[in-house]
C-alpha cells in the first residue's frame, strides 16, 4: 500500500481513529439493541414501536459503514468482531427481553451515550483540522440527538 498523505499527521490520524473506532463499537451495539427490540416488541405500542425501531436499525447499519470506511480512509483497521466491540463500546448489552417501555428507555440512554463518544471524536478531529471526520461525527451527533428527543417524548 503507498504512504498516506492526506494532512493529518500519523499521530493524529490514530487518536481520531481510536475515537471513531468507540464510536463504530458504540453504533454498532445501538444497532443490534434496536434490531432486537424491533423482534422482540410487544404491547399496545407495537405497530408504532416495531416500525420506528426498524427506521433506526436501518439508519445505524448504513451508519457503522460510513463509521468503518472512515477508519479506513485514515489507514486503521476498523473493528469488526463482537470480541471487539464488546471491549470498545460504552454501551452495555442487554439481557432477555425488557417490556417496551423499558426498551425505550434503554434504547434513549443507548442515543445519548453515542452523542456523548461523539462529542470526544469531534475535539480530536478539530484540533488535527481533519474536516472529512468531523463532519462525519457532528451528523451522527445531530441525528442521535433527534432521536433521544423522539424517544424522550415517548416516556
Amino acid at each position: 500500500m503507498s504512504h498516506i498523505n492526506i494532512g493529518i499527521n500519523e499521530k493524529d490520524r490514530e487518536v481520531i481513529a481510536q475515537g471513531l473506532k468507540c464510536l463504530l463499537a458504540d453504533s454498532y451495539t445501538l444497532y443490534l439493541q434496536t434490531h432486537n427490540f424491533h423482534w422482540n416488541v410487544t404491547g399496545p405500542q407495537f405497530r408504532e414501536l416495531h416500525l420506528m425501531f426498524e427506521e433506526h436499525y436501518t439508519e445505524l447499519a448504513t451508519a457503522v459503514d460510513d463509521i468503518a470506511e472512515r477508519i479506513r480512509t485514515l489507514d486503521v483497521a476498523a473493528p469488526g468482531t463482537y470480541k471487539e466491540f464488546a471491549k470498545l463500546s460504552s454501551i452495555q448489552e442487554v439481557d432477555g427481553v425488557p417490556i417496551a417501555t423499558e426498551m425505550v428507555k434503554i434504547l434513549l440512554n443507548g442515543h445519548e451515550a453515542v452523542v456523548k463518544t461523539c462529542r470526544k471524536v469531534l475535539v480530536s478531529a478539530q484540533q488535527a483540522d481533519d474536516e472529512s471526520s468531523a463532519a462525519l461525527v457532528s451528523d451522527r451527533m445531530r441525528l442521535h440527538e433527534k432521536t433521544a428527543w423522539m424517544l424522550r417524548a415517548l416516556s
